[in-house]
């Protein structure tokens, strides 16, 4: 366990499975108290049950589609009220369509824009007067390696990861100067049921995106890092 971590707290969106599930698991070990969301009911439900044997008192989970702002204000006044405040940020919650322009439908282009871009605003919106008010903070965004390499049937996804990384960028320059530090992640492959061809021993593990989290939030407050590139050692051919 690192020591400058216990007794810290954490909001992780996207939290019942894959990256997000691997993160709480890995924060509350290191002895955060951790709230979290889900987009229905029964994962939040079955995450929150199963955590609390473990954790005790320690997470908090709550249903939230983060590309609702009406609910992203409900799940950051939750997790501040069961938390007392908020150190830790991590926007993980996305979705990824993949299809030519011309095959991808509207309702699919808003809902990779309203959620992986508006919903990550959303969050940070509500959650940086909270940290400016409790002396700082640390925002740590989930995005991609397709937020600086397109590839045919990405344009929807890619825009959304490419978006992700400027707002990142810019969201740092301005509010450094409070004591909140804004990182983002950008995985390759990762073995999760968010890509149709998983399991996949050769892809990264969702475990080792949680170690980065770790790595990241244990960092001396005087440093930044600015982002991460993380990919698979032996991608397949």
């Amino acid at each position: 366990m690192n020591n400058s971590l216990a007794g810290k707290t954490a909001i992780i969106t996207g939290g019942t499975r894959g990256i997000g599930r691997a993160i709480v698991d890995r924060l509350l070990a290191e002895g955060l108290t951790v709230a979290f969301c889900g987009v229905s009911e029964e994962s939040v439900a079955r995450a929150t049950t199963d955590l609390m044997q473990k954790f005790p008192g320690k997470v908090f989970g709550k249903r939230c589609d983060v590309s609702k702002y009406d609910e992203v204000k409900e799940l950051i006044a939750f997790a501040v009220a069961k938390l007392g405040h908020i150190d830790i940020l991590v926007n993980n919650a996305g979705v990824g369509v993949f299809a030519p322009v011309e095959q991808l439908t509207p309702e699919q282009w808003r809902r990779m824009i309203d959620l992986n871009l508006s919903g990550v605003y959303y969050c940070c919106h509500e959650a940086i007067p909270r940290m400016k008010a409790s002396g700082g903070g640390y925002i740590i965004n989930i995005s991609s390696l397709a937020g600086k390499n397109p590839f045919a049937g990405g344009a929807g996804y890619n825009a959304t990861k490419f978006g992700l990384n400027g707002f990142s960028e810019a969201m740092m320059l301005d509010h450094r100067k409070d004591d909140i530090r804004v990182s983002y992640i950008m995985p390759g492959s990762v073995d999760t049921k968010f890509s149709s061809d998983s399991p996949a021993t050769w892809k990264i593990a969702p475990e080792d995106i949680a170690e980065v989290v770790v790595m990241l939030a244990a960092m001396p407050q005087r440093t930044l890092v600015s982002r991460v590139e993380i990919r698979p050692l032996k991608p397949a051919k």
